[in-house]
């Protein structure tokens, strides 16, 4: 059977360089820029975002997981870096553990933490 490896999900922005400036404060750093400025992509462990500068409709704010097994040292650093989060660390009723951050266009990261194996 084929393999899936990598998935990079495309989040609307309404102002490039403010989304980017945003994802850099979480850690990210930006490896790709259209000339047009009107697309970039940011990663961070090997995560990639790509960013597209939303047209004259706006797009649909989009929901997106990244999963980490340092769920309290990553809440931690962003913290330092003065991160505002839209909810801080909670046991959601599945299982596993998350925060969340909203950008200003509405699109929602969770982190999350994978709920721990059944001994």
């Amino acid at each position: 059977m084929a393999r899936l490896a990598r998935i990079a999900p495309e989040l609307p922005a309404a102002n490039l360089p403010g989304a980017l400036a945003f994802y850099e404060q979480l850690g990210f750093h930006t490896v790709s820029q259209l000339p047009g400025r009107d697309y970039a992509i940011v990663e961070r462990d090997g995560v990639a975002i790509h960013l597209f500068k939303q047209g004259p409709r706006p797009a649909s704010p989009v929901g997106v997981h990244i999963f980490t097994p340092n769920l309290a040292e990553l809440y931690e650093e962003l913290t330092e870096r003065g991160v505002r989060f839209a909810q801080g660390i909670e046991r959601k009723p599945w299982g596993t553990r998350d925060f969340r951050i909203r950008d200003e266009f509405g699109n929602e990261l969770k982190f999350t933490e994978p709920q721990p194996e059944d001994d």
